[in-house]
């Protein structure tokens, strides 16, 4: 079984997000170390960009002073490269736009992700209707396995093609809870239960809900609902505004996962 199968073992999980680079390369590979030893089941590794379109202002922030402190793809590549070799074994899920990863390469970007260690790609802006090229590059011609190209989801994502996109899942469904932008929310969507039970009738994939949580109770409420939760901005925030980033880290990833089952 693979690591991501494997995390979904003890469901839900707890799928934070944190952007490579930020504050620093070196302090971001300590946080996301940080969480994936204190409760993370699973991490998205973040990919800076200059225009995020799906992001708020907090991952936005962050994001900016990574490209500004100097972080590229071939460096966040190489920052997983290390966090596999400090021991880590939980799935890296690298997520970031495509303009990046066109100008690096699909074919190339793809060969050495899988080498650095990460399980697979989430990338906003690219629909499954245009993924052809970066589809064909996961396929794995030179014998490695092939890695997912985790999809996404919406409240106002047409019947038809949430069945097409749920049924072609791999790894696992994102489901954005809200429409817009990440960012933290004061409640959830009321008509969350509805939406993962019309996703399930069209895939045994896991269905893990991000976009607006942003307390552990609220975390609590999604566990109770999905196979996972995603937190982005709350995550970036809490970090991003501490003395200490690392210690933030640890203590944000347990209380997160102390609130779900099983934690």
């Amino acid at each position: 079984m693979n690591r991501i199968g494997s995390a979904f073992k003890n469901s839900p999980i707890f799928m934070p997000y944190f952007p490579l680079g930020y504050p620093d390369l070196d302090t971001s590979i300590n946080v996301i170390e940080a969480l994936a030893r204190n409760g993370a089941d699973l991490i998205e590794v973040g990919l800076s960009f200059s225009d995020p379109l799906a992001d708020g202002p907090v991952i936005q922030r962050a994001t900016q002073v990574a490209l500004e402190k100097g972080i590229t793809v071939r460096k966040s590549l190489a920052a997983v490269a290390e966090l596999r070799r400090r021991g880590l074994e939980l799935p890296l899920i690298l997520m970031g736009y495509y303009n990046p990863i066109l100008a690096y390469g699909p074919e190339k970007f793809v060969r050495e992700a899988w080498a650095a260690g990460a399980d697979g790609f989430i990338i906003p802006d690219l629909p499954v209707e245009e993924s052809g090229e970066f589809s064909a590059a996961l396929i794995g011609a030179d014998g490695r396995p092939p890695l997912p190209l985790i999809q996404m989801l919406a409240p106002t994502t047409p019947n038809e093609r949430m069945e097409t996109i749920a049924r072609r899942a791999r790894g696992f469904i994102y489901l954005v809870a809200v429409t817009g932008v990440t960012g933290e929310r004061s409640s959830l969507s009321e008509g969350l239960s509805e939406l993962i039970g019309r996703v399930r009738e069209h895939t045994s994939a896991p269905v893990c809900v991000g976009f607006g949580i942003s307390t552990p109770e609220q975390a609590k409420q999604v566990g109770a609902l999905a196979d996972g939760v995603i937190v982005g901005s709350a995550c970036v925030k809490a970090i991003g505004e501490s003395e200490n980033p690392v210690e933030a880290a640890a203590g944000f990833a347990s209380g997160f996962r102390a609130a779900l089952p099983g934690g």
